[in-house]
């Protein structure tokens, strides 16, 4: 059995899958992809995930792509320790924030942070090859996103919606954490492997201020943080050198997201 995962250091859904395999105590060999340098477009790595995205597990040569059916693999594939609740409701719930983490929170945190740290390579190049690079990409909503944030920067209509979706997302979390220690019940699952890296970014760009106030998710988050698997699995990539890079790439941004959220709350007062 060999496991080889190909991953980014700042990719929430890789980290969601590192601290899955973490968790599971599984040995893995690590293949970063340079996902600022484009290589996830290359011709090599579409022939192994034609999405062009990571992370991509593959084992004994036989690649699994999309990171909530890989953390669903694993678990099946190696289902000690437990990571997925025997209870129904418990597993539905915990598949409830799976699929919001996929569908909302993944592509909202990627219109928050694509800016400060993937725009940098495309930033020098002429309109000709920037469209040439971003015509790569698989699928048009992502292409026409990233065209959006090239252009507009934190001015984009995607970092209003993005932000609109982190705040009722903690909110909703903070309700929900009032009453059970756990996203999906009393014990740590799939759904918190899930949902953790996402506040990652906030931590990683100074933005903690962002759930300092909810006080169940604050709590949560910190849990997430002291346990083994995620020191291994996402804190042990960055570096205090590193951290105060993307705080420094954050601070801006904060004062349009503070913004937002201010307009946002006086409109739902």
């Amino acid at each position: 059995m060999t496991i080889q995962l190909y991953t980014h250091p700042m990719s929430p859904c890789s980290q969601k899958v590192r601290i899955i395999l973490a968790e599971k105590n599984l040995a893995w060999d690590k293949i970063d992809v340079d996902l600022p340098g484009k290589a996830n477009l290359s011709a090599d790595y579409l022939a192994l995930n034609p999405l062009g995205v990571v992370p991509t597990l593959v084992e004994d040569g036989k690649p699994v792509i999309e990171s909530s059916i890989i953390a669903e693999y694993l678990e099946d594939r190696y289902p000690e320790p437990r990571l997925r609740p025997t209870d129904p409701f418990r597993i539905a719930q915990m598949r409830f924030w799976m699929k919001h983490v996929d569908n909302k929170v993944h592509p909202s945190c990627g219109a928050l942070q694509w800016p400060l740290v993937m725009a940098d390579k495309l930033k020098p190049l002429s309109p000709e090859e920037q469209d040439r690079i971003i015509d790569q990409v698989p699928e048009k909503p992502r292409r026409e996103r990233q065209r959006r944030l090239l252009k507009l920067g934190y001015d984009a209509p995607d970092v209003l919606d993005a932000v609109g979706v982190y705040e009722k997302t903690i909110a909703d979390l903070d309700t929900l954490l009032a009453t059970q220690a756990w996203i999906a019940g009393d014990e740590f699952s799939l759904a918190d492997a899930a949902m953790a890296p996402y506040f990652q970014t906030l931590h990683q760009f100074g933005w903690s201020a962002w759930y300092a106030s909810r006080p169940h998710v604050a709590d949560w988050y910190a849990r997430c943080r002291a346990r083994d698997s995620y020191q291994r699995a996402v804190a042990d990539d960055f570096s205090p050198a590193k951290l105060a890079d993307l705080a420094s790439r954050g601070e801006a941004a904060w004062h349009k997201i503070q913004s937002i959220i201010a307009d946002i709350d006086s409109k739902a007062a």
